[in-house]
């Protein structure tokens, strides 16, 4: 099956009342692991890249490792370029053989980040075959490689500009801002998570049928947390946003849920372990093999307990 783009799986979620799980690679572990869970559960699966991982690994190295997991399991995977901040990087995954790119003008002016984001979705939807565009309107808080948002910067989305936004840009889907936050840090101890469902109940209600991504949407899995720090870590006060959190936004118009800090935890936590509990070794297999294990099951409970999409492959 070659890579798809996420309109049919948009569409079927929202109809569906459950969200794809859209999930950063880096390397050929990590991707084995999502697809590892995705393809036991059966479920539609993004896997996205952001510039740094295009650094990091090599575009060429990823798109072949996703090539591979297409191979090994017959699934429908959309490849999609995360946080693309100019229009050069977005053609430039667009030519490279990605089927979903994100413009992020969200550090923009309106009538600026309507300008950009129009221009790359002008030159996705000529493309053949139709790549999608996603697009941001306010700022989430938080780091994640090259976004840097501080609590001064971030802002709520404003539904009274979602409308026009939509309209003149054409983009296919919407990153809103209702509370979460990139990274692992997202809330202060003592603060209690919270989401703004007023602002996406009235996101739904002025664009009906259309779908909404959240990004920063990691759990922050406290369990990692805590091995990390027992094995020479130093974590204090990460946390994340509560799941139960994340499955009612799943079950409402958002059909795309961004995860990359729950497997950051998750791979750092079991090599952590591992290698302290067996200094002797140095065969990057014997803890990597633990570690991509470890992004898999993570992965399988987002699946069937945050996303819902288990079975809609």
């Amino acid at each position: 099956m070659p890579l798809v783009n996420t309109k049919d799986m948009f569409r079927k979620a929202y109809e569906g009342g459950y969200a794809i799980g859209a999930f950063n690679v880096n390397n050929m572990e990590i991707i084995q692991g999502i697809v590892n869970a995705a393809s036991k559960l059966r479920a539609p699966l993004i896997l996205q890249v952001s510039a740094g991982a295009r650094r990091y690994a090599n575009q060429t190295y990823l798109l072949k490792l996703v090539e591979a997991a297409m191979i090994e399991s017959g699934l429908p995977i959309a490849l999609h370029l995360d946080h693309g901040d100019t229009f050069e990087l977005c053609k430039d995954c667009i030519d490279g053989g990605f089927t979903s790119v994100m413009i992020d003008g969200s550090h923009l002016p309106f009538e600026e980040n309507i300008e950009l984001t129009r221009r790359v979705v002008d030159y996705a939807h000529s493309h053949d075959p139709l790549v999608v565009v996603e697009a941001e309107l306010g700022r989430l808080e938080g780091v994640e490689d090259e976004v840097v948002v501080s609590a001064e910067d971030a802002s709520y989305t404003d539904p009274d500009e979602v409308e026009e936004f939509v309209t003149r840009t054409g983009c296919d889907s919407l990153a809103i801002a209702i509370g979460t936050s990139h990274g692992a840090y997202k809330f202060k101890p003592g603060q209690k998570p919270q989401l703004r469902f007023d602002i996406l109940e009235e996101i739904e209600r002025r664009l009906p049928g259309f779908p909404i991504v959240l990004h920063g949407a990691s759990s922050v899995v406290p369990e990692f947390v805590e091995i990390i720090n027992k094995y020479g870590g130093s974590m204090p006060d990460a946390i994340g946003i509560p799941e139960d959190m994340l499955r009612k936004a799943a079950g409402m118009a958002v059909c795309k849920i961004n995860i990359d800090s729950d497997l950051r935890l998750a791979m750092t936590a079991s090599v952590r372990k591992y290698l302290g509990e067996n200094p002797a070794d140095f065969d990057p297999r014997q803890y990597l093999g633990p570690a991509r294990l470890a992004i898999e099951e993570i992965v399988a409970h987002k699946i069937k307990n945050v996303l819902g999409c288990d079975g809609k492959a």
